[in-house]
């Protein structure tokens, strides 16, 4: 736990920051911001977990405006009726109200909630009863990768395989929202689940029917070609 000179320290880091963005960042981007008060057009729901390492903007190279951004501890998707609240109304509006054409779920390496699931007494769950409850709505990946790897060892290459797993079965998940469902059925909403490495910065696009990672680049090919296709 931070002391109190240190919980100051850190406030005060934060607002050095707004005043940053008010007197250099702002000016600089006056016309954007402008145009966006008058209401955002966002192409894309972007569901991340809330790990503070985790910048979507960053990563997607993407401006304020382009992302609606859903995020939580592992970032999970509770099947339909399981636990309407906020995520369920965040992905509803996306979809019905804003209109996004594209889903994405981007999970990690060194996931704290991936390590907690593995290991609950070690990372402190018994202490935290609301994550233990939350992190339900992973347990069908750790017995998936349970069952691949068969060990209990929470090393990065288990922690990869679980939160690899875990972002298949939250796409499974989104396929049980009525909002997702009608969208797939007219064919204006596209899902995609994607691994985000902290230390290499390498995205790749995990594919739900061979249950492996691909490569950006050829993701990237194949949709190009699709397009070309579609227009030939």
């Amino acid at each position: 736990m931070p002391t109190c000179s240190e919980a100051r320290s850190n406030l005060l880091s934060l607002l050095h920051g707004v005043e940053h963005f008010n007197t250099e960042v702002f000016p600089a981007k006056e016309a954007l911001f402008a145009s966006l008060a008058k209401g955002q057009a966002p192409g894309a729901l972007f569901i991340a977990c809330a790990d503070s390492r985790i910048n979507p903007n960053l990563i997607t190279q993407t401006e304020p405006g382009d992302l609606f951004i859903l995020r939580n501890i592992g970032n999970l998707v509770p099947a339909y009726g399981e636990m309407l609240g906020g995520v369920s109304s965040a992905i509803e509006y996306a979809v019905l109200g804003l209109g996004v054409s594209s889903i994405i779920v981007c999970g990690h390496s060194d996931c704290g909630a991936m390590k907690a699931l593995l290991e609950p007494e070690k990372n402190g769950l018994d202490k935290m009863p609301t994550v233990r409850s939350w992190l339900r709505n992973a347990e069908a990946a750790r017995a998936a990768t349970l069952n691949t790897l068969r060990s209990e060892d929470a090393g990065p290459a288990t922690v990869r395989c679980l939160a690899e797993q875990n972002v298949l079965l939250q796409l499974a998940h989104l396929r049980t929202h009525p909002a997702v469902a009608a969208g797939l059925a007219r064919n204006t909403l596209f899902l995609q689940g994607w691994f985000y490495d902290i230390g290499t910065g390498e995205i790749s696009v995990l594919d739900e029917q061979t249950r492996t990672s691909v490569p950006i680049s050829g993701v990237i090919e194949k949709l190009q070609e699709q397009a070309e296709q579609e227009t030939a």
